[in-house]
């Protein structure tokens, strides 16, 4: 017994000796009793970690601590950094953004940008901005995502998987958007240049939903960087590498879209999901 005693003794010596404190420090730390805060970090870490895997690794420390205090437990951001690194935690890291040019080689002709002098939309169903961009599948080919966002909630009102880069497929978009939200008239439909968005069909649609039609300036990637900062966080928070087929694109976007709409808080809208924002938003009748 004596022995083993005097191995821990030259243990805890090394280990001190190893770490720059004294032994006296060490044992009055063995001593200490936990305080209020230690407790409360000891509830609160299964919490954070639940938050953080219901969320499939896509919520950071704000976003973290904005469902927690929905769930009523009031607890900082720099707080929750901590309790994530205490459990080796970290979320899926945006890449930078890198706008592009869409190109536009049509002679079909473009609508002028009206958000140049446009106001901030002050409620839903003003202002939809649309892109396209491409979801990678096995193989080296690719399916083609079309999205409809609404620039007030960021919510997405419609959107369509195809396999071809069409207007048919903003097309669906479209019509997916008109049915979901039935808009009135004035609403301005942002887009890019694109031959897509410039077809005689989908013009007809816009005339038919008294929709006023914006197209971005040439060679001006920012005029639409909202749909290309949404189409960044797709990209980051699905981890999209390659689909085994179009038939699991679609599933995972599908998915995803719902979770985006439904539950994802956005630090633009004070941490509120696109549903909880409109909600509250909601004019009164």
């Amino acid at each position: 017994m004596e022995a083993i005693v005097a191995i821990n003794a030259a243990s805890v010596q090394e280990a001190c000796g190893i770490l720059g404190v004294s032994r006296s420090a060490y044992y009055a730390w063995r001593r200490a009793e936990p305080t209020t805060r230690d407790e409360q970090d000891s509830e609160l870490l299964p919490l954070v970690r639940t938050v953080f895997q219901k969320h499939s690794r896509r919520y950071g420390a704000r976003r973290i601590a904005a469902e927690l205090s929905d769930m009523g437990h009031a607890c900082g951001r720099r707080r929750v950094a901590k309790l994530l690194e205490m459990q080796g935690l970290r979320a899926i890291q945006p890449k930078s953004y890198k706008p592009r040019t869409t190109e536009s080689r049509h002679r079909l002709g473009y609508s002028p940008n009206l958000l140049l002098e446009a106001e901030q939309p002050t409620s839903i169903n003003q202002l939809w901005v649309g892109d396209i961009t491409y979801v990678p599948i096995v193989g080296g080919v690719f399916s083609y995502l079309a999205t409809l966002m609404d620039r007030f909630s960021r919510r997405i009102v419609g959107w369509e998987l195809g396999q071809d880069m069409t207007e048919q497929l903003v097309l669906a978009a479209l019509t997916a958007a008109i049915r979901s939200r039935g808009p009135g008239a004035g609403l301005i439909h942002h887009t890019d240049r694109g031959g897509q968005y410039a077809g005689a069909e989908y013009r007809a649609v816009l005339r038919r939903a008294e929709m006023r039609q914006s197209m971005s300036r040439a060679g001006d990637c920012y005029d639409n960087a909202f749909m290309e900062s949404c189409f960044g966080t797709f990209k980051t928070e699905l981890e999209m590498t390659e689909y085994q087929d179009h038939a699991e694109a679609r599933g995972e976007i599908a998915s995803y879209v719902a979770y985006y709409n439904l539950e994802r808080k956005h630090s633009a809208l004070s941490y509120l999901s696109p549903h909880q924002f409109e909600n509250i938003k909601r004019p009164a009748n």
